[in-house]
């Protein structure tokens, strides 16, 4: 973990151990790495509660509530399935504050609507819940590692 991200990390627990809450994240693109990068910080057994790696569908659909409408319509990479995946991770962890990934992170997987890279995020802080899209660049793995720095800088925003 580089040390901007790393910051973010304990910029981040700092504001959930003050507030005496805790977080969880949901993701599919990076298939545990925002838990993992949250985790490589000494006392986030203070703020972390878990987090839950829907990369199948079902797995969106079962655990995290996201409705098969949604992916049907709108499909796994959209705002309405993000949306769904961090209150679903919110109400399955029971804590107040979350993050949720989607994206492609290719090499395959892309289309003209949503080429590789697209990701979107969702991020719930107590009552408020917002989300955005964002196009990386790069290899896979760069794809996923900017996706969790930008996901965790969001919250950190919040």
């Amino acid at each position: 973990m580089d040390s901007d991200t790393q910051g973010l990390v304990m910029s981040l627990g700092d504001f959930l151990r003050g507030r005496g809450c805790r977080m969880a994240t949901a993701e599919s693109c990076t298939g545990g790495l925002a838990a993992s990068t949250l985790t490589d910080v000494a006392g986030s057994s203070d703020w972390f509660e878990g987090g839950v790696v829907a990369y199948d569908n079902r797995i969106k659909m079962r655990l995290l509530a996201v409705p098969e409408e949604v992916l049907v319509r709108y499909g796994a990479v959209s705002r309405e399935c993000v949306e769904a995946m961090v209150l679903g991770v919110c109400d399955l962890m029971r804590v107040p504050v979350g993050v949720a990934i989607s994206g492609i992170a290719g090499p395959g997987g892309g289309s003209a609507e949503k080429p590789v890279g697209t990701v979107w995020m969702a991020w719930k802080c107590f009552d408020r819940v917002w989300s955005r899209v964002f196009l990386f660049q790069g290899q896979r793995r760069e794809i996923k590692t900017q996706s969790v720095h930008a996901a965790i800088s969001g919250l950190v925003r919040a």
